[in-house]
């Protein structure tokens, strides 16, 4: 097997494990519905901005959810917006590696919480730093699968063009974060606590 094959079923087993995490975690009805919720928000943000190339909106509410709700709901959005998004963009063998990368976005929210609610920050640097890794995870999506080869040469050259686009998927997560970002995880994180049984605490808002 090739390394490009390897790494491509790599990711897709890496999808098939987070979902099958998410599937057997507990959740209420009302929590799911929220997350359905959000889902359904972040696929008609990438819709209507699809006249933007490159402007992804998912990554920052998928980074909003994880950091309001947990790596698991950040988890969810991210990948679920990008199966129901591709739905009205067009489906194809890139949508599981957006569903990965998406994923692992609103993970990484997760995963990083108590430093994102606490410094903006660090919330802006971690969309611009998504914004570079998603389009650098989906050229090596491309030379994995479609070649010519899963080599540094060729990943340099097809990623320099892409650079541009790039740049601009990190610039609109830092403008969406730092303009709604902080409001938009207190109301996520009151909705949480509600769904969850427990209300948010005052002195647990984001600064």
């Amino acid at each position: 097997m090739s390394g490009g094959s390897l790494i491509a079923l790599s990711g897709l087993l890496l999808l098939l494990v987070g979902l099958t995490i998410f599937e057997r975690g507990r959740g209420s009805v009302r929590e799911l519905g929220l997350i359905a919720v959000l889902i359904a928000a972040a696929t008609a943000g990438r819709v209507v901005f699809a006249a933007i190339p490159s402007a992804q909106p998912v990554t920052a509410l998928a980074i909003i959810t994880g950091v309001a709700l947990g790596p698991r709901s950040g988890a969810a959005v991210g990948a679920g917006a990008a199966l129901l998004s591709n739905t009205f963009l067009g489906q194809g063998p890139w949508t599981p590696w957006q569903m990965l990368l998406w994923g692992l976005a609103g993970a990484s929210g997760g995963w990083l919480s108590p430093v994102l609610r606490r410094s903006r920050v660090a919330l802006l640097l971690l969309g611009a730093a998504w914004g570079l890794v998603f389009g650098a995870g989906m050229d090596v999506w491309q030379l994995a699968t479609f070649g010519p080869a899963l080599s540094l040469p060729a990943f340099v050259a097809v990623h320099a063009r892409a650079v541009p686009f790039d740049i601009v998927h990190a610039a609109t997560n830092v403008i969406l974060l730092g303009l709604a970002g902080p409001a938009l995880i207190v109301l996520l994180r009151r909705s949480g606590q509600r769904v969850r049984g427990r209300w948010l605490d005052a002195d647990e808002a984001p600064e």
